[in-house]
């Protein structure tokens, strides 16, 4: 398995595999072709269809230059490595194709194709392929999760992570501090400051999870308008990590020191579900990013809260296992409807799969390896209209009358 680094970005909104991966793509090639007179930028497939509606282009364009590139849309032609392609072409004064590159936004605001990707396998850290295998190796040796993530990366991760933290919480408190109507045309009005202070007026035993709505809306819509956020794991499921941990470091006093050792356990399970099948909306469907969300946050609410590390692994099992089949159809292709909610609904799940295990042992049927490989068969089996096409489901039973 790859760095845990990898799977927090820090970057601009909305969507991580639409917005910050072909950002990247384009600078990649702007680096490779420092001479070009002029580009052409074709997508593909899910990365075409909900494009506009992701600032794709706009993405693009702020790296190549509106007057120099031309961006071409090919929604419904899929090249065979991953569904959101990119085809870059640089050219001379004359028009002539100087060069050509095809990447794909994989998700998590990486990009990669059949090489980059054998390339990095090569670069891996972690010597074990899935949870199991971990459990094992720290149970021999008395560690827990934190102190496996240190044992593998490189000295800056603690620096690395609080960095991250410190994003995540800015991110929080600036949502928090936004009104007015989100862009895009849905009109969609927001709603994380009004629930924060509705939330002071509940009962002490309601107020917890009703500011952990509220933080999850901030960072959610924060990132709908093209804020700051980091991907936990991905842009579209940014808001339920930071709600969870800016929750149980503000109620419960948790100090940044034990929320960044919680930072990385999640993401050593954030980073198994990237190796082992996917965390991209586009491949596996909305369980791949909100599922895998919830199942961080539930292993890091669990570790803070004295959690064994079977009881961490059942935690994130039950995030992840209770959102198998879960579709992505964005209404226009934004990242607005029903992903803002469902960061909020991610985050309080996260809470009571974090309860659920505490309760427990931490012994139980099915292993986070499971869930894990069940959600990689079952995003196979989704119709490519649920996953991140806008060709289904909310997207086509709501259709607004016209987008402005």
């Amino acid at each position: 398995m790859e760095s845990i680094k990898e799977i927090y970005r820090i970057g601009n909104g909305p969507s991580s595999s639409h917005t910050i991966g072909p950002k990247n793509a384009a600078i990649a090639f702007l680096k490779r072709t420092p001479n070009a007179n002029s580009y052409k930028v074709t997508l593909y497939g899910s990365l075409a269809a909900t494009g506009k509606g992701h600032l794709t282009d706009l993405a693009i364009l702020s790296v190549l230059s509106q007057e120099r590139a031309t961006i071409l849309w090919e929604p419904e032609t899929f090249l065979p490595f991953h569904p959101n392609g990119m085809r870059f072409v640089a050219l001379n004064d004359k028009g002539d194709v100087i060069d050509e590159w095809i990447i794909y936004s994989v998700g998590g605001g990486k990009i990669a194709d059949e090489n980059t990707e054998l390339k990095a396998q090569e670069n891996h850290i972690y010597p074990h392929k899935n949870i199991s295998e971990i459990l094992d190796y720290i149970d021999e040796r008395g560690l827990t999760f934190w102190e496996y993530v240190e044992r593998y990366e490189e000295k800056d991760i603690w620096d690395y992570l609080a960095n991250i933290w410190h994003t995540m919480k800015e991110s929080v408190e600036d949502g928090l501090q936004e009104e007015g109507v989100l862009p895009g045309g849905l009109h969609l009005r927001r709603k994380a400051m009004s629930y924060y202070t509705k939330s002071k007026s509940y009962k002490t035993s309601l107020i917890g999870r009703t500011s952990v709505q509220a933080y999850a809306l901030a960072v959610a819509e924060h990132n709908a308008s093209g804020g700051v956020i980091v991907t936990a794991p991905t842009c579209g499921s940014s808001g339920v990590l930071p709600a969870v941990l800016y929750h149980l470091s503000k109620e419960h006093g948790f100090s940044d020191k034990q929320i960044v050792w919680a930072l990385a356990t999640a993401g050593v399970f954030g980073t198994s579900i990237k190796f082992n099948a996917s965390i991209s909306g586009a491949e596996v469907g909305c369980q791949g990013e909100i599922g895998s969300a919830c199942s961080m946050a539930a292993a890091a609410a669990n570790q803070l809260f004295g959690g064994t590390p079977q009881q961490i692994e059942y935690a994130a099992e039950m995030g992840l296992e209770h959102h198998l089949g879960l579709t992505c159809d964005p209404i226009y292709g934004l990242v607005q409807v029903p992903c803002i909610e469902r960061n909020a609904f991610a985050a309080l799940r996260a809470l009571d799969a974090n309860l659920y295990a505490m309760m427990s042992d931490g012994k139980h049927l099915i292993s986070f390896d499971k869930v894990v490989e069940t959600m990689k068969l079952t995003g196979k089996d989704l119709p490519s209209l649920y996953k991140e096409t806008a060709e289904g489901g909310l997207a086509i039973v709501h259709k607004p009358s016209k987008l402005k």
